[in-house]
């Protein structure tokens, strides 16, 4: 069994872009199970990740793969916790969409997907969004 973590923003494009792409991933799907974790960072309604669009978008992606899917939330820092989880599941590989930004922006606020290349301990993957066109 292959065990991938998936770090899963409010971003359908990306989310989906993701789950496309651990579906390409060699071997048969049945062989795979990916956890999806979302992580609040102001959820005032109190909202579950499962009724998440994004989280929805990559759920259906994978299951219609034949993969396994776990969805987990947190709250905090996104990198944290999406680290947290790969350890805990002992997660083969991390999956995290990549965001175009300049390099002031990088400094100034940091990056979820640099903190996880940093500090996962495991492989990671970076997905961006592609143009199916």
């Amino acid at each position: 069994m292959y065990h991938v973590v998936l770090g899963v923003d409010e971003e359908e494009e990306h989310a989906r872009a993701a789950a496309k792409e651990i579906a390409k991933l060699p071997g048969d799907g049945s062989d795979t199970e990916v956890t999806i974790v979302h992580v609040f960072q102001d959820n005032p309604s109190g909202a579950s990740a499962t009724q998440v669009a994004s989280v929805r978008e990559a759920q259906k992606v994978l299951e219609d793969a034949g993969i396994t899917v776990d969805v987990t939330e947190s709250s905090g820092d996104p990198a944290d916790a999406i680290i947290e989880v790969s350890e805990e599941a002992d997660a083969d590989l991390i999956v995290v969409g990549g965001r175009k930004r300049s390099p002031a922006g990088k400094a100034l606020f940091g990056s979820v997907t640099q903190t996880v290349i940093l500090n996962g301990g495991r492989p990671v993957m970076v997905t961006g969004v592609v143009d199916d066109e």
